[in-house]
């Protein structure tokens, strides 16, 4: 009994890897174009959609930005026409980049400090998948200093070295009661970091046609001496040491973008991005205790997961010496197969629909609103290792405001 508590309540992954936790929210101008952007040298954001752009930007600037992200994920269980849903809890996605560079641009210096993958959702305590989930809050915060270099009036690369910190915070129930009716309830608390780097190649052709290929790549967060916090009757507190520790290996996922960029007239352009990520590392989610017993053994819960994808297409008008306008459609490939879905990331392919504009009060300040909406399409599921079987449905909210100074 005490091995099989271990493996439904430990299996799951504490670091949520799947689309739906992949943020794709790290520039204003390109949220409000669904994401699209690699090919066009249109801010301090291209740190991040291509840091081969960043040497064609014309002022050095310094820009901030956020993006309140509200996740509302229903759940019905098979047999039942009873429907579940998240607390609603806002996420808040941010950017910040710096660029600065000599007036004769041939190079400039970059800095990114984005979140690319993170979540907040929380069932409650009481819920029917309270074994696999009741809470997560993660964080991962990329830091990424950058160089770009223009190598002829129409071609720059650029590259970033990215330090990667995490944070997690995982609850759920235990299939254990006290006298009192009370289930018992486990926390998985820990801080890792990893490293990695992206590279970006950027093309403008002689008709002002634009190229991008940009790649991303994986970074192995490392999260040594995470804590795990039961709370269990006084009959099983043996069996589960108070403080114990743990280590385990997380892979965020490569990412491969190729991007287009199309003047349609002197005042709009419009950008196509397709981006291949390489979930496939994503086999297995291993934990390696300090401390094992009877019922607390080193685990390993397979994931299994296949490499998704996306498409963007975006437009940037502007209307005015001021005023921009933006909007943008996309839909992203889900990397989770069936029965690997679990309600930290009830993840399933999804459309993305998006609006933004820009308002430049002085050449010095500029202001980007952006709002991003994601439908995930409804997937019924049952999980191979929690059992959990019913319909997931989710809706992503995340309007989104940057303060832009430029010099």
């Amino acid at each position: 009994m005490k091995k099989f508590l271990l493996s439904a309540l430990l299996s799951a992954p504490l670091w949520v890897l799947g689309q739906g936790f992949q943020v794709n929210l790290q520039g204003q101008k390109q949220i409000g174009m669904a994401g699209a952007g690699s090919a066009l040298a249109l801010d301090e954001a291209s740190v991040f959609y291509n840091p081969g752009a960043v040497t064609f930007l014309e002022k050095n600037s310094v820009s901030a930005g956020v993006n309140p992200l509200l996740f509302k994920s229903a759940f019905k269980q098979s047999g039942s026409n009873v429907t579940e849903d998240v607390k609603n809890k806002i996420a808040p996605p941010f950017e910040f980049y710096a660029v600065w560079g000599p007036k004769s641009n041939k190079w400039k210096l970059g800095l990114g400090v984005y979140t690319p993958f993170g979540g907040l959702v929380d069932w409650g305590d009481n819920w029917s998948g309270k074994y696999a989930l009741t809470s997560l809050n993660l964080k991962a915060i990329y830091f990424q200093p950058t160089l770009s270099i223009k190598i002829t009036d129409r071609i720059g690369i650029g590259a970033g070295f990215v330090y990667n910190h995490g944070d997690v915070n995982l609850q759920r129930a235990l299939p254990v009661n006290f006298p009192d009716g009370r289930s018992g309830h486990v926390t998985l608390d820990g801080t890792g970091t990893g490293y990695g780097w992206n590279a970006g190649l950027y093309i403008k052709t002689l008709s002002n046609i634009s190229f991008a290929i940009v790649h991303k790549s994986k970074v192995i967060t490392k999260l040594d001496g995470g804590t795990a916090d039961f709370t269990v009757p006084q009959s099983l507190a043996g069996s589960f040491p108070a403080g114990n520790t743990f280590n385990a290996e997380l892979p965020l996922p490569a990412t491969t973008s190729l991007g287009v960029g199309i003047p349609l007239s002197k005042s709009t352009v419009l950008a196509f991005d397709a981006s291949w990520v390489q979930w496939h590392i994503y086999k297995e989610l291993a934990f390696d205790y300090a401390t094992n017993t009877s019922a607390l053994a080193d685990t390993k819960s397979a994931r299994n997961y296949h490499d998704g994808s996306s498409f963007k297409l975006g437009i940037n008008h502007q209307a005015s010496e001021k005023l921009a306008l933006r909007a943008g459609v996309g839909y992203a490939f889900s990397p989770v197969q069936d029965g690997y879905v679990t309600p930290e990331a009830p993840d399933a392919d999804r459309y993305i629909l998006s609006a933004g504009l820009g308002y430049t009060p002085t050449r010095h300040f500029e202001v980007n609103a952006s709002f991003f909406f994601e439908d995930v399409k409804s997937r019924k599921q049952k999980n191979i290792e929690t059992g959990l079987d019913g319909t997931f449905k989710t809706l992503v909210y995340a309007p989104g405001l940057s303060l832009t100074y430029k010099w």
